[in-house]
């Protein structure tokens, strides 16, 4: 995994940039779906619990928050704001929305 040189805020939502690779942007609506926690994954059967038509596609970035060296916790404007993004886990959906 390369290592996060930085994230951007833009209108079309996040924009991630890893050492020696091209920027990635991730649609906030997206990063809300996407969502890692167990009130939108369980954690029995790691089966997504929210649809994408549960999400609002005006949703907005409300706050972003460093969690360590490790992970970034984002709260959205429809209020959900448990979930927990591992730096490896935003790598993969970068490298995922890149192909």
């Amino acid at each position: 995994m390369a290592t996060l040189s930085g994230v951007k805020r833009l209108d079309a939502g996040l924009e991630f940039r890893w050492q020696d690779e091209p920027g990635v942007v991730l649609g906030i609506a997206e990063l809300r779906f996407l969502c890692p926690c167990a009130h939108c994954v369980s954690e029995i059967s790691g089966k997504r619990i929210i649809k994408r038509e549960d999400v609002a596609t005006d949703i907005t970035l409300v706050d972003m928050q460093p969690v360590g060296n490790y992970a970034y916790r984002i709260l959205f404007s429809d209020g959900h704001d448990s979930g927990i993004y591992p730096l490896k886990y935003l790598y993969k959906l970068c490298c995922e929305a890149d192909e």
